[in-house]
């Protein structure tokens, strides 16, 4: 049995639902597949002593799940007053309309079709509500609107699916942009080396209780995967299947559709930067 502690980030063991730190807690949203690990992990953010909290991805639109996440405030004596996306993928955000109808919030993303009232959210902005403070940190790449909310009171980020509590994240093209993408991972480092951030608190999986490790496995894991990728061309394989083939012959064949997609994107960055022909 492998100890979480050896794993990349430390993932927590045990269940995933309920308190992660001292302002935040999950509740995991009943679709569990192959692409969504566990579920859905839809946050509820607040000050220990405030009436007030903050969703962050409602999640599926099920009615029980968002009923569920919104008798989990109300146990704590709390009232959900603002609704905030990472991004747009229905497994976060389908549910956020019906959500907004049921506890009477506007919604908020960067995205202005995914948003219910006059605000949106832009980079570095500071959501305070019922004394709670998140910075919007902008981390492009899975998608083009995904967003990462730094909690600096818990030492901790939400990160929707930029990293995941298990495995990695897939950057598909051509939503997903790789370059972005590896900019946003040097951001996230940035905030565990100069904002002492240990802890990620992903859209899906465990908690991760080494921010920092997890970020370099990330870092590491897509810097392993172009040099796969710029080998398989350089030894004939050009298409994206071949080069699936090749690279991901140890992955379930199941999820080849998503390699073949994540393998458009890193052909697209390594064309960009000139390592591959066009």
């Amino acid at each position: 049995m492998t100890d979480a502690a050896t794993l990349p980030g430390q993932p927590r063991g045990g269940v995933l639902s309920g308190p992660a730190t001292a302002r935040a807690v999950n509740v995991l949203a009943p679709n569990a597949s192959a692409m969504t690990l566990d579920g859905t992990n839809t946050w509820i953010v607040s000050e220990p002593d405030s009436e007030l909290a903050v969703v962050v991805d409602p999640g599926p639109l099920d009615d029980t799940h968002l009923r569920a996440v919104i008798a989990t405030a109300e146990r704590a004596g709390k009232r959900i007053a603002l609704t905030l996306l990472t991004h747009g993928h229905p497994d976060h955000a389908e549910g956020a309309s019906r959500f907004a109808e049921l506890t009477g919030t506007n919604v908020r993303a960067l995205d202005p079709a995914l948003r219910l009232g006059d605000e949106g959210l832009a980079p570095g902005e500071v959501i305070t509500t019922g004394g709670l403070e998140m910075r919007v940190v902008p981390t492009p790449g899975h998608t083009a609107d995904s967003l990462s909310f730094h909690l600096p009171a818990d030492r901790a980020v939400l990160t929707g699916d930029t990293i995941l509590g298990r495995g990695t994240t897939v950057v598909a093209h051509p939503e997903g942009r790789l370059g972005d993408y590896l900019d946003s991972l040097r951001r996230l480092r940035s905030l565990t080396v100069d904002d002492g951030i240990h802890i990620v608190l992903p859209g899906h999986g465990p908690v991760l209780d080494d921010a920092q490790g997890a970020v370099e496995y990330y870092l590491a894991h897509r810097a392993t995967r172009l040099a796969q990728v710029e080998t398989a061309v350089e030894d004939g394989w050009t298409t994206p299947s071949e080069v699936v083939a090749q690279v991901y012959a140890d992955v379930d064949r199941s999820l080849w559709p998503a390699a073949e997609l994540s393998v458009r994107a890193q052909l697209e960055y390594l064309r960009e930067h000139g390592l591959i022909g066009p």
